[in-house]
């Protein structure tokens, strides 16, 4: 009986029965996590990258390194805490902050396991759910985005603002994106709660493809591929990761919203970036890769796999590889320009995400039709996309004028051009003295003009 319920998925009726001990352990270990996670991610990162790059990395201050994140951290709260004198004194103070409590408090609605027995209470290992908790994320994330912008505002200097500016246009804008990707999920799993939506994962689906009954994965990460690729995108946007660090932009804006911060609360910005990464992994794990349970070949040969603490270990597991993804596009791609990167999320992620979803609105809206209404229905769709693609009017390329044209073109008064043909004329020096030039004459019978 208990083996059985170790391995059963929590739902919305076993929260609010812990005692107040074991909710205040919870909330701390879910703060350490994303505190611990965050000392090692920069670790981490350091020892990647380097690897990337042919150099050791960090490698002095403890063993492999370990502890080189510590110590620049204690380096960071002895220096000079400068205030600007412009600045908001309040604001300046309270910014950093914000996208600090932002990001730990989205971490409070992630499952990291199924129910588990803690000192005789059973207990899902998650500190809450609701029946709407991927909009707790949302809201989370969104709320993010004022510390950024509060930041660059009080410093009260001008690149700063720029800065927040460009960091608010760029996170909203990903946030659409990221949305609408979320709606798939919501249309397949049924349900807004993290836990509901890991246990819809659990076991494979099957799709009727003319007639025939396949199997299909129950990840959504493949059930859903164009979400799951889209909210990933979305995600290293959000979180201000390379290529997407527009607002830290050193060639631009100096350092972008933090240019006028030092000591712990520079500290507390480069800590929330790195605690965003980390709970958009545990986001993204929860959502599209079966939050703690354990792949299939696994589960294939260990029928106690998703049982106990284990499921513990395959969501760090997870969370650690789509931590080494953020590092190597960090370390592969360079940094986009800031138009690139704005017409990429408005012209290109948010079409495909709209059609996306009503496609996937009309598979789901003829599941309980006959398999050859389905069939027939489904290559009319098809067929009507394939025209529009096909038909779908391009924009026209202006003829590009000849340089002849261009010269024709040219203002009464304008400045000389050099030479179209990079062909230099003969000095006119060169011509006046071969015309002066007298003949060489040359005494005798075969004498001759030279």
């Amino acid at each position: 009986m208990s083996a059985l319920y170790l391995a059963q998925d929590p739902t919305l009726a076993d929260f609010g029965k812990d005692p107040w001990w074991l909710v205040l352990g919870k909330i701390v270990f879910a703060f350490v996590f994303g505190l611990l996670a965050t000392l090692l991610g920069v670790w981490f990162e350091r020892r990647v990258v380097g690897y990337m790059q042919v150099r050791p990395g960090p490698n002095q201050v403890g063993p492999f390194g370990l502890l080189q994140t510590l110590a620049d951290g204690l380096k960071m709260a002895f220096k000079e805490d400068i205030l600007p004198r412009a600045a908001d004194k309040v604001v300046y103070f309270f910014a950093p902050t914000i996208s600090v409590i932002c990001a730990v408090t989205a971490l409070s609605v992630v499952p990291f396991g199924p129910m588990v027995s803690i000192f005789g209470h059973w207990t899902p290992l998650q500190v809450t759910d609701v029946p709407v908790a991927v909009l707790v994320l949302l809201a989370c994330s969104s709320m993010g985005i004022y510390g950024i912008v509060l930041g660059g505002w009080a410093s009260g200097s001008t690149y700063p603002l720029l800065g927040g500016l460009r960091s608010s246009a760029q996170m909203i804008s990903y946030e659409v994106a990221m949305g609408l990707s979320i709606v798939a999920v919501f249309m397949t799993a049924g349900t807004m709660s993290t836990s509901g939506i890991v246990a819809a994962q659990a076991n494979g689906t099957q799709l009727s493809i003319g007639g025939f009954d396949l199997p299909a994965p129950g990840w959504y990460a493949i059930l859903l591929l164009p979400s799951f690729i889209i909210f990933f995108i979305s995600t290293v946007g959000e979180t201000n990761r390379a290529p997407f660090d527009l607002p830290e932009a050193e060639s631009e804006l100096v350092a972008g919203f933090m240019t006028e911060y030092s000591s712990l609360k520079f500290a507390l910005f480069m800590l929330s970036e790195y605690v965003s990464m980390v709970t958009m992994s545990a986001v993204t794990t929860t959502l599209f890769l079966g939050g703690w349970r354990a792949p299939a070949p696994i589960t294939t040969f260990w029928a106690g796999a998703n049982s106990g603490w284990w499921p513990m270990l395959w969501f760090f597991g997870k969370v650690l590889i789509l931590v080494f993804v953020f590092v190597w596009l960090r370390g592969t791609l360079p940094r986009l320009r800031y138009d690139q990167f704005m017409r990429f999320g408005w012209k290109v992620l948010l079409p495909i995400n709209l059609v996306w979803i009503l496609v996937l609105s009309g598979l789901r809206s003829i599941e309980d039709w006959q398999s050859r209404d389905r069939l027939l229905a489904t290559a009319i769709g098809a067929g009507v996309l394939l025209l529009v693609t096909l038909f779908w009017p391009s924009r026209r390329q202006e003829r590009k004028p000849t340089v002849q044209e261009q010269v024709n073109s040219r203002p009464h008064g304008s400045f000389p051009l050099p030479p179209m043909d990079l062909q230099v004329p003969p000095s006119p020096r060169t011509k006046r003295v071969v015309a002066e030039r007298e003949p060489a004459n040359i005494a005798g019978s075969d004498s001759r003009e030279v």
